[in-house]
């Protein structure tokens, strides 16, 4: 593990740059409580974390970062400095509108004994996060079946350094049978959609693959119907082609019914429907742990030319 004061000074300047502030190292004094982190449900390509203050707060958000185990090992058990393209980065300083969880802080910049859960692996239509890496993977999807190692840190302000390092926490994602793909999956894959699903009604309007497609490579923006549409085509799919549907039925029916609060107004890019995140991130997080394999069947294993990531679907899309 990197000593946390050996590289002080550069994370301060590196978190300030990041929440669009000036450095004033020379300012600084003493550091930040470290956070806690705690583990949660794993799916397919995600990992659910709580990120808990410590008494000092985490006032300027807090960053998180992660690693395949294997290179976690072939670097000798350390992590790499600060803003590495070869490790994940993700810097939290902002407020979320997809991954809304009960119970948490309202936003990433946490007070004293503060908690807000995030999920790595489903940052790509997440707001108020920085992300950065070399794998498309590092704002996306996790790899199917991985181990990875993750730790933490309260980012610095002008007046106080970061908090120390978290432990490492390791995880692995899943690689099941019986059987549901997540949408970055579906999205690779338009030759695997069966001729019976299409075209596909989203609310009250008809959507054909191509346009389905569209929707799926549309930027969330803090839109909730864009980011609830992704996960409910992706469930869709996955009941068209046999999956049971009792884990997410009820959600696939208030998602529609949501929808078709748009009337004739279709998901962007092909229209102008749009809801508040608030109202959508409930049925939005049920669809994703169903196509994830966190809760219904379990996740489909894949042969390896199957292997893709959200992120390197967005970059072959673009």
């Amino acid at each position: 593990m990197i000593s946390r004061y050996a590289v002080a000074a550069f994370a301060l300047v590196a978190s300030l740059a990041l929440a669009g502030g000036s450095a004033a190292p020379a300012l600084a004094q003493g550091d930040f409580d470290t956070p806690t982190l705690t583990l949660g449900a794993t799916g397919l390509a995600k990992q659910t974390i709580t990120v808990t203050a410590g008494p000092s707060g985490a006032p300027a958000g807090f960053t998180l970062w992660w690693m395949t185990r294997t290179d976690f090992i072939a670097n000798g058990g350390q992590w790499w400095l600060y803003g590495d393209p070869r490790q994940g980065e993700a810097s939290f300083t902002g407020t979320p509108t997809l991954n809304v969880f009960p119970g948490n802080a309202s936003n990433f910049r946490l007070g004293p004994n503060e908690s807000i859960t995030v999920e790595i692996g489903d940052l790509h239509d997440e707001t108020g996060v920085t992300t950065t890496g070399w794998r498309p993977s590092w704002g996306g999807e996790l790899e199917y079946g991985t181990d990875y190692v993750f730790c933490a840190f309260a980012n610095a302000t002008a007046t106080t350094y970061q908090s120390g390092f978290t432990d490492n926490f390791e995880s692995a994602t899943k690689l099941t049978q019986d059987c549901t793909f997540t949408i970055g999956y579906w999205k690779n894959h338009p030759e695997a959609w069966a001729a019976s699903c299409l075209p596909m009604n989203l609310g009250s309007n008809s959507y054909t693959q191509a346009e389905l497609m569209q929707i799926l490579n549309q930027p969330v923006a803090g839109n909730g119907a864009i980011s609830m549409a992704h996960q409910l085509i992706g469930a869709k799919l996955n009941i068209c082609m046999g999956a049971n549907p009792a884990a997410v039925s009820s959600c696939i029916t208030s998602a529609d019914a949501l929808l078709a609060g748009c009337g004739a107004d279709k998901i962007p890019p092909l229209g102008s429907c749009s809801l508040a995140p608030g109202t959508t991130s409930t049925l939005t997080q049920c669809m994703d742990d169903y196509n994830q394999g966190v809760t219904g069947p379990g996740h489909c294993q894949e042969t390896p030319t199957h292997r893709s990531t959200w992120g390197q679907l967005k970059v072959l899309h673009r």
